[in-house]
């Protein structure tokens, strides 16, 4: 586990993978569970047995939130996430002091139970805790925003990383339909309710700013000068 110290209004680059590399989700029933977790999770006042309340109108309304739950109370600010087969990461802002850590531990711990009742599986499902590195510049920021939301969804573009340089229109417009990753949600508003879309709006880049700052991530060209102190051992 490698964290490093952070506080209220720190933002944090976090990550996890399976265990020996495994996969964390292996259907899109797995994935969609993970982010229906991401959701409903993040609020120190969900209902206990909050899943008796979720039907699916809940999910095809982009997970809205019962009306009759007391009034939500999240552990984090989710600037941005993405989840691939066997690790994902999020941009978080720390909005309460220790709500990073508590999130995480209800949502890991949450998503081990799933997965071991769906495939008859024991034990952990993520390589030890999470890992944390604090982000100190705007430019940490930007390069983070585009990295999880574009960079790692083109991971699984026909062709990897190599031809989505190439073909950088077609990918972006495939990345943005990447259902599990928040570019769907800045772009479309479909799953804005996983997304602190106010916070995310004031401080990172968008349209077409973000779109040219994504393609020059992609062509090695934005990386901070200090990456090394965010990059988490992938």
């Amino acid at each position: 586990m490698r964290k490093e110290p952070y506080s209220v209004g720190s933002y944090v680059h976090v990550y996890n993978r399976g265990t020996r590399r495994m996969d964390i989700v292996r259907s899109d029933n797995d994935r969609w569970r993970f982010l229906k977790l991401v959701r409903y999770l993040n609020d120190a006042n969900v209902p206990r047995n909050w899943e008796r309340d979720i039907g699916p109108e809940h999910v095809r309304r982009g997970f809205a939130r019962p009306e009759h739950w007391p009034h939500p109370k999240p552990y984090v600010s989710i600037l941005g996430y993405c989840l691939l087969d066997n690790h994902f990461h999020f941009l978080f802002q720390e909005i309460e002091e220790g709500g990073i850590s508590r999130f995480m531990q209800r949502l890991c711990t949450s998503m081990s139970a799933y997965f071991n009742a769906q495939y008859a599986e024991a034990g952990t499902l993520f390589q030890g805790s999470f890992q944390a590195r604090t982000v100190d510049s705007d430019r940490q920021l930007q390069y983070l925003n585009a990295y999880i939301h574009v960079k790692n969804p083109l991971e699984k573009y026909p062709g990897g990383l190599s031809r989505a340089t190439e073909e950088f229109e077609d990918a972006f417009e495939w990345a943005r339909h990447y259902e599990f990753a928040g570019l769907i949600g800045t772009s479309s508003g479909l799953f804005s309710a996983l997304l602190d879309q106010k916070n995310a709006d004031e401080v990172l880049l968008k349209g077409r700013e973000f779109k040219e700052f994504s393609r020059d991530v992609l062509l090695g060209r934005r990386a901070p000068s200090d990456w090394h102190i965010l990059a988490i051992d992938e």
